[in-house]
């Protein structure tokens, strides 16, 4: 797909309960073009760390116009280490 997103999700209501009731419901409302690679929610549920990919920007801000209402949303481009490695081999 092309870039990665670290998204910090901050819960509006704690613990989020309209966000996994909406979850179970509906699911995770991603639009065409938007992938799911992994979550982690802090344990006293105040957050969730989220990597997204997509080839371009538009469908990460559709998926995140979707949840506003419950979520505030850091967006944070990220790339593997293996990626960073190759970008700075040639200064090394």
């Amino acid at each position: 797909m092309g870039m990665l997103f670290l998204i910090i999700e901050h819960f509006k209501d704690n613990p989020p309960v309209a966000v996994y009731r909406r979850f179970r419901n509906e699911g995770r409302l991603m639009p065409p073009g938007l992938g799911y690679v992994s979550s982690w929610v802090t344990q006293d549920f105040g957050r969730c760390y989220q990597i997204m990919e997509c080839a371009d920007r538009g469908p990460l801000d559709e998926w995140i116009a979707r949840w506003a209402d419950l979520v505030d949303f850091e967006v944070i481009p990220v790339m593997t280490s293996a990626d960073a490695q190759a970008a700075l081999a040639p200064k090394l």
